[in-house]
């Protein structure tokens, strides 16, 4: 199962935070929606995770490169199962 690093996270006015994570070559990312205050109340957010390949999809073209490089730098800072 492949390895995702979380490369973004946007805040929506619904309480809703969607958190984007993406393989360290940035093609393929993984997207989880859930509400911002499971975000005091859970266990955080972590650096990265471990997903089903099923549950992959391509990464917009404008945004393989960027999901690489912060991809690759959240791979080398962190274990997966820091919080972040």
């Amino acid at each position: 199962m492949p390895t995702v690093w979380l490369v973004d996270r946007q805040f929506d006015s619904k309480g809703l935070v969607r958190l984007t994570y993406a393989t360290e070559d940035g093609e393929r990312m993984h997207t989880k929606e859930l509400a911002e205050q499971r975000l005091v109340t859970g266990d955080g957010i972590t650096a990265g995770r471990v997903v089903d390949e099923s549950a992959l999809g391509e990464s917009p073209a404008d945004e393989v490169e960027r999901f690489a490089s912060e991809a690759s730098k959240m791979a080398t800072e962190h274990d997966l199962d820091d919080t972040v």
